[in-house]
């Protein structure tokens, strides 16, 4: 019997649509489902009763590189977000995660739907910094499913 070993997380892709991103990081894949506490004014028990409610989503944070070719992708992308009302365009969409395996096939997919960029965060600026520019892009969405 071969022995299993968890996954590396640092070969990933990530597409909006047609657009695919090089990110460096991203984070906020997670599910939350609130819970719903009630107690009847006659209830005999001094305690509340739990039960499952509404799922709440994190927003999504990309981090990349940025390069002097695709130095605006995340900002046309936000634009959109700002002047969908004028432009007619769809700003929403499926974003979707791969972790990617040994051969570059997809083992875990994260699809967030009706997703759209809320936040864009160029890099910082330092005179004497030694460090590679990092863009940063937070998207809210309306549901996360997870597929493997």
């Amino acid at each position: 019997m071969a022995e299993s070993y968890p996954m590396p997380k640092f070969s990933f892709e990530v597409t909006f649509g047609d657009t695919k991103f090089n990110c460096t990081e991203v984070s906020g894949l997670s599910f939350d489902n609130k819970v719903i506490e009630y107690r009847g004014g006659a209830d005999k028990e001094y305690h509340k009763s739990k039960q499952p409610g509404l799922f709440e989503y994190s927003n999504i944070t990309m981090k990349r590189g940025t390069f002097v070719d695709e130095s605006k992708q995340f900002y046309k992308q936000w634009a959109k977000t700002v002047y969908f009302q004028e432009g007619g365009e769809q700003f929403r969409g499926d974003l979707t995660i791969r972790l990617l395996d040994e051969t570059g096939q997809p083992a875990v997919v994260w699809e967030a739907q009706n997703a759209y960029i809320t936040k864009v965060q160029p890099t910082d600026l330092k005179a004497d910094g030694n460090e590679i520019a990092i863009e940063t892009a937070e998207w809210a969405i309306e549901k996360l499913k997870m597929s493997s």
